[in-house]
This record gives C-alpha cells, sequence and structure tokens, in this order.
C-alpha cells in the first residue's frame, strides 16, 4: 500500500499522522488520507479538486507537472509527501 505523509506545515493546523493506504492512484491515495482528516481536503485541494497554487506533491520525491491530473498510477511502495510552499520576501 502507497503510504501519504503530510508536512508539518499542514499538521500543524489538521493533525494526520503518515498513512499506508489502498490506492491505485494518487487522487485515490489522497482521498483515503482524507478520510482520516477530512479538514486536510481544504488545505491541499482548491474547490475544482486540483492541487492548491501553495502546495506541492510528491510522489517518490518527484514533484507531480500537473495539479489537476492526480491519475498517476501508484505501486504497493510508493510514497507521496504533500507540502506547503512557503513564500514571502
Amino acid at each position: 500500500m502507497p503510504t501519504v505523509e503530510f508536512a508539518p506545515a499542514l499538521t500543524r493546523h489538521v493533525a494526520c499522522p503518515p498513512q499506508r493506504v489502498e490506492a491505485a492512484t494518487l487522487r485515490d491515495a489522497l482521498s483515503a488520507a482524507f478520510e482520516a482528516a477530512p479538514a486536510m481536503r481544504n488545505y491541499v485541494l482548491d474547490e475544482q479538486g486540483c492541487v492548491r497554487k501553495h502546495v506541492a506533491v510528491f510522489v517518490n520525491a518527484a514533484m507531480i507537472a500537473d495539479r489537476a491530473r492526480l491519475d498517476i498510477a501508484l505501486a504497493e511502495d510508493d510514497k507521496v509527501m504533500v507540502i506547503q510552499a512557503l513564500t514571502g520576501g
């Protein structure tokens, strides 16, 4: 089962420990993770179900290129990491 983990910048708002989830795609993995922490969905996805502008999603340390296409196939030992990009200046 793939693992989904959210960075501390997100889990400080919504508690959500790393999870192993039954999922064939990235979208399925995120949906399964959101079942444990429903409020996390609003931090990660926008109203259209796309990854928000200031959030980055990595699958096995490779950032996904398309914020809308979350149908990326996942393997049993894949690792999904969701981070919040920090901005400022």
